[in-house]
């Protein structure tokens, strides 16, 4: 491979990893909200749960069928979140490989140093 085409495959890598790192920002704040909704109506199912005479014990078992559809989207969000993160590690891993064949190949002395 010709040392010009690694260096433009080297800047699509980099390019892919800035868009990468803007997507798992997104998806962190996503992961973050879903996180808080899922809580707040966790603790407000609880409270509503335990005024309506509910024993504590049962509370906890009970819970988590009501919020269903919150923890469902809360699990999303970080099944999103977590695959952007792998889709970041892996475009770094991509940039250092290309960056050691570019300096094996294209040293200080050019090529085949």
């Amino acid at each position: 491979m010709s040392g010009l085409l690694m260096i433009n495959e080297l800047n699509e890598h980099m390019t892919k990893l800035a868009e990468g790192v803007r997507l798992m920002a997104k998806y962190g704040k996503e992961f973050a909200e879903a996180e808080r909704a899922y809580k707040v109506e966790l603790s407000q199912e609880a409270l509503k749960l335990r005024d309506k005479g509910l024993p504590v014990t049962l509370i906890d078992k009970v819970i988590y069928g009501s919020c269903a559809d919150k923890r469902f989207k809360r699990d999303v969000a970080e099944v999103m979140y977590k695959t952007a993160q792998e889709n970041v590690n892996a475009t770094k891993l991509r940039i250092r490989i290309l960056d050691a064949q570019i300096s094996r190949e294209w040293g200080r002395n050019g090529p085949n140093d």
